[in-house]
């Protein structure tokens, strides 16, 4: 393991190299178009990237708007399928990490991303897809950046049951506990309990109604059935069907370059993501130390340079 403002920007050399692509996948219920944006040209560096959520649309990830043009990083946007500008079957049959991966590939092979160039950056939900992509595919690309994702539902629910949840006050975990246990997730006050004691806190580090619009575009456009079956209805630990995910004894089978990316105020725990870059064969670690879940917001500098030395430093431009 080695450690190593948002107002975008677009140079007339980057606006011309600009592409929209609907991607068609193959699924089993038939053929669905994903949507993919295309920003730059650099045939040395080329990163694909995957959102987090589940469900969530690519408008968060805009982010990389501020930084990778003037880095010269060519970067794809690209909505999974059921979420933001892509097709949604409405269907939760093909809500899985399995088809998640698949779809992934043929994604990669549209684009014509190769070994030679390409990066897979996974966010969240999004790391676990590229995490697990890279068990199967990973010599089809040159680098793997998992930003705020653990190894394990299991881990997950631990930190928030034994580091997170302890620092709310008694009185309002109580509260938060019993309107989850009769199912009020919708309840105003459920949601500001959990906004003023835990999102603040822990996933974005700002006063919610100043956070980025692309981050409140992201969840105003999120696909809660994606959501709630793979999470659970609750950030309070997950239920869903990743509870049972784990990765933990499968990362020494990830060789290519990966970079791991943890923060001091996480939903995740960063000794966790800490541990899982010295698992891999190849691995970096980025702490952020005034970071969240999102700390691509709430330490962006800090993270955006980390990420921009990672890519360099394996592409040979450093």
């Amino acid at each position: 393991m080695q450690s190593i403002d948002q107002s975008p920007f677009f140079s007339s050399d980057v606006i011309q190299h600009q592409e929209l692509r609907l991607i068609p996948i193959h699924t089993k219920l038939g053929e669905f178009n994903v949507w993919t944006h295309r920003i730059g040209h650099n045939p040395a560096i080329k990163v694909l990237l995957l959102a987090g959520g589940p469900g969530l649309s690519y408008d968060y990830l805009s982010a990389f708007d501020s930084y990778f043009p003037n880095q010269n990083i060519e970067y794809i946007y690209y909505d999974q399928l059921g979420c933001g500008k892509s097709d949604n079957p409405m269907d939760d049959s093909l809500y899985s990490i399995e088809r998640s991966v698949e779809e992934l590939e043929q994604v990669r092979a549209a684009l014509n991303l190769t070994c030679e160039n390409s990066y897979l950056y996974g966010h969240s939900w999004g790391g676990i897809v590229a995490m697990e992509y890279a068990l199967k595919y990973q010599a089809n690309i040159k680098g793997l950046i998992i930003s705020n994702m653990t190894f394990s539902g299991e881990s997950y629910n631990q930190y928030i049951d034994h580091t997170l949840a302890p620092e709310i006050p008694q009185s309002a975990l109580n509260f938060i506990r019993e309107l989850e246990a009769n199912n009020a997730f919708e309840d105003p006050l459920y949601m500001k309990l959990v906004a003023d004691h835990f999102y603040v806190k822990h996933v974005c580090r700002m006063p919610m109604e100043k956070w980025p619009e692309p981050v409140m575009r992201s969840l105003g456009n999120i696909n809660h059935s994606f959501y709630t079956l793979m999470q659970g209805p609750s950030e309070f630990g997950i239920k869903g069907n990743l509870k049972h995910w784990s990765i933990e004894t499968r990362l020494a089978n990830i060789e290519v370059p990966t970079l791991f990316v943890g923060a001091k105020y996480d939903t995740m725990n960063p000794r966790d993501v800490e541990w899982m870059s010295r698992k891999v064969k190849n691995g970096f670690y980025l702490f952020c130390p005034n970071g969240s879940h999102l700390a691509l917001y709430d330490d962006q500098a800090f993270y955006m340079a980390g990420l921009i030395n990672f890519l360099k430093r394996v592409s040979g431009n450093q």
